[in-house]
């Protein structure tokens, strides 16, 4: 790696991202549950998706990010057609490593929070792990 990734990507830098509840995006749709509302596994997704979004505006070309653990409560339903915010807060940076603080909001309701980490890559040598020829 030839930058230093403290100098790009500081403690407390943050991100905030909207998302519209889809059919799609339901427990029911999914097959996690019964209820159309905003299932977990899209929840999370949300949340990676916002903490991706932040890095990759501050990566350098060839750079990106994988989401390497998640570790969240769902803690309230949210319905479709409803708009989620999501936050994601670098609370950490070890190496190649950064730890968010994520959560997400309906309105004033917390739907979710937690932790995610994600590891910064060199797209061409990850992409080489799974095919060697590249």
């Amino acid at each position: 790696m030839d930058f230093d990734l403290k100098k790009i990507i500081t403690i407390g830098m943050a991100n905030e991202n909207a998302f519209l509840v889809a059919e799609t995006h339901t427990a029911s749709h999914l097959g996690s549950g019964n209820s159309r509302v905003l299932a977990t596994p899209w929840m999370i997704a949300f949340m990676e998706r916002t903490c991706h979004r932040l890095l990759a505006e501050k990566l350098p070309v060839g750079y990106s990010s994988v989401g390497t653990l998640v570790n969240v409560r769902h803690l309230a339903p949210c319905p479709v057609g409803s708009t989620v915010t999501v936050y994601g807060e670098v609370i950490g940076i070890e190496g190649l490593k950064v730890l968010f603080k994520v959560s997400a909001h309906h309105g004033d309701t917390l739907l979710g929070e937690g932790i995610h980490e994600r590891f910064v890559i060199d797209e061409q040598r990850f992409l080489k792990k799974i095919n060697p020829e590249r």
